[in-house]
C-alpha cells in the first residue's frame, strides 16, 4: 500500500518559484512511491484563520478543527495523511495570509494547553516547508527556526528549504515601475544556474520523505 502524501501551496503565482519548488518536491516523492494530492490555497473556496471557537478541544473533536470551510478538505487530508510539503512565498517579512490560516488552525487543533500533554496528535508525520523570497536566503533563520519547531511540535518533524534572491519577473524592463533595488541580470543568471539546483535539492528531499514513511 502506497504512503500517501499531502502538498499545499500558500503561494498565489502558478509555475512560478514557489509552485516549481513544490513540484519537484512532489515528482521526488512519487519517484519514490508515494501517492501525493496536492492544494492551491488560492484556488479553494472562501476561508479564514482560526476563529479562537475552541471547538477542537471538545473530548468529541478533540484535535479536529471543526470550522467547516475551504480549508476544511486540506486538513481533514493532512490529519490523514503521512507526510506533508507546504510551501509559501514570503511577503513583508512573513508567510502569506493563505498560508497563516492553513497554519493557525492545523496547530491550534493539536494545542491542548495540558502541561503534561500539550499535543494530542498521535499521528505525527515529516513535514517539509519550503519558502521563496526575493531577499537573501539567510534573511529570515528566526522566523524559520520558529515554524520549524513548532511544526515539529504539533504536526511532526520538520525540514526547511529556504530559496531566496528569486526571480519575481520574466523580463524587469517591461514594467511601469522602477525596479532599481534589483540587479535585474543577477538574478536571471541566479535562476538559470542556482535554481535549478535548488529543484534538485527538494527533488531529493521529497523522495527522501517518501522513503522514511
Amino acid at each position: 500500500m502506497s504512503k500517501k502524501i499531502i502538498a499545499v501551496n500558500a503561494g498565489p503565482r502558478k509555475g512560478w518559484n514557489t509552485d516549481t519548488l513544490i513540484a519537484e518536491a512532489v515528482r521526488g516523492a512519487e519517484s519514490a512511491g508515494a501517492e501525493v494530492e496536492k492544494f492551491d490555497l488560492f484556488r479553494l473556496e472562501r476561508y479564514t484563520g482560526c476563529i479562537s471557537c475552541f471547538g477542537c478541544k471538545n473530548e468529541k473533536s478533540k484535535g479536529c478543527c471543526v470550522c467547516r470551510d475551504g480549508l476544511t478538505p486540506v486538513l481533514d487530508a493532512i490529519r490523514a495523511a503521512d507526510g506533508l510539503i507546504i510551501g509559501s512565498p514570503n511577503y513583508l517579512s512573513e508567510m502569506t495570509a493563505s498560508f497563516r490560516a492553513l497554519y493557525e488552525r492545523l496547530i491550534f487543533q493539536n494545542l491542548t494547553y495540558n502541561m503534561e500533554n500539550p499535543c494530542c496528535n498521535e499521528h505525527l508525520i515529516p513535514v517539509l516547508l519550503i519558502m521563496t523570497s526575493n531577499a537573501p536566503d539567510d534573511m529570515y533563520q528566526g522566523l524559520l527556526r520558529n515554524y520549524q519547531q513548532t511544526l515539529s511540535r504539533f504536526v511532526g518533524p520538520a525540514e526547511i528549504f529556504v530559496s531566496g534572491d528569486t526571480l519575481q519577473l520574466r523580463d524587469y524592463s517591461r514594467t511601469d515601475w522602477e525596479w532599481s533595488m534589483f540587479d535585474a541580470r543577477a538574478k536571471q543568471k541566479r535562476h538559470e544556474t542556482v535554481f535549478p539546483m535548488e529543484c534538485k535539492k527538494v527533488y531529493e528531499m521529497g523522495a527522501s520523505m517518501a522513503k522514511r514513511i
